[in-house]
């Protein structure tokens, strides 16, 4: 699959010419590496591992810290006026056994693959800046009491850069198997929109349905709560969620390949 309205299917940044395109090759072994990487709970040895490795990988990319010892992973393409910010979060929950190919590696790979595909876009001279952010401490340290806990690095991020931020897309569960992902309740409406008419035009239609489901606090919440524009990518459907079966049998290439595709496109498309 590629994104029909960017042209040629197959290029390879590195290369050099072609237009951008969300590669699912790369895209995927960014996914598997996460998952080689074993548990990333947050502040955990492999997650600090994990996030120099989104760093290099990110444009102008570098840390900034979040309370309790724990680090967002930062990067920009430059614009004006208020940013993009497409966003996922890198650490997994501190379960056993739990490797999160899901819940953590699908939205984080796409987010690293999409930088390196955004920055071959020939944008006009007044474009927004697009900001990519690696997001720690997503998974609570306490269930019972998930946003006073959990989204840690989201929360931070938003009350030290709220004002600077146009619109979020928040990329979650968005590699499993069987790809469904309906409008979180929460999500702005006219964004979402946008996204399914991007959806259409990659021919990823069937993975984003003309349904709702309902709301689920995420890392976009702190956002919403500021009254910025927000859309979460989340197939909350997700049998092994939070579950060691979240594993590289969980997962499929060609999911990861229709989110990326449609995010890439609604980011390109005139909006």
């Amino acid at each position: 699959m590629c994104a029909l309205a960017l042209g040629a299917c197959g290029s390879d940044a590195s290369a050099g010419g072609g237009e951008p395109n969300f590669d699912q090759d790369r895209a995927w072994k960014l996914l598997e590496y996460q998952v080689k990487l074993g548990a990333r709970p947050a502040g955990s040895p492999k997650s600090r591992e994990l996030a120099e490795y989104i760093r290099v990988r990110l444009p102008r990319g570098r840390f900034e810290a979040v309370p309790g010892g724990l680090r967002n992973v930062v990067g920009e393409i430059p614009g004006k006026g208020k940013a993009i910010l497409v966003a996922a979060h890198y650490d997994t929950k501190d379960i056993e056994g739990f490797v999160g190919a899901n819940d953590g590696a699908g939205g984080t790979a796409a987010l690293m693959e999409l930088a390196r595909a955004l920055q071959r876009v020939k944008r006009p001279a007044d474009a927004p800046p697009i900001r990519f952010v690696a997001f720690d401490g997503e998974e609570a340290t306490n269930d019972e009491d998930f946003y006073g806990t959990g989204v840690r690095g989201s929360k931070e991020y938003a009350r030290k850069h709220a004002r600077e931020i146009r619109e979020l897309v928040l990329l979650d569960f968005i590699a499993d198997k069987n790809l469904k992902i309906p409008r979180e309740e929460s999500s702005d409406t006219f964004m979402w929109a946008d996204l399914r008419a991007a959806a259409k035009r990659v021919g990823a239609s069937n993975a984003f349905p003309n349904e709702d489901q309902g709301t689920i606090l995420d890392d976009h919440t702190p956002f919403v709560r500021r009254g910025i524009p927000s859309i979460d990518l989340i197939d909350f459907d997700f049998k092994c969620w939070h579950k060691t079966c979240d594993d590289m049998s969980a997962v499929s290439k060609k999911s990861l390949d229709l989110s990326g595709e449609t995010v890439l496109e609604f980011l390109t498309m005139d909006r």
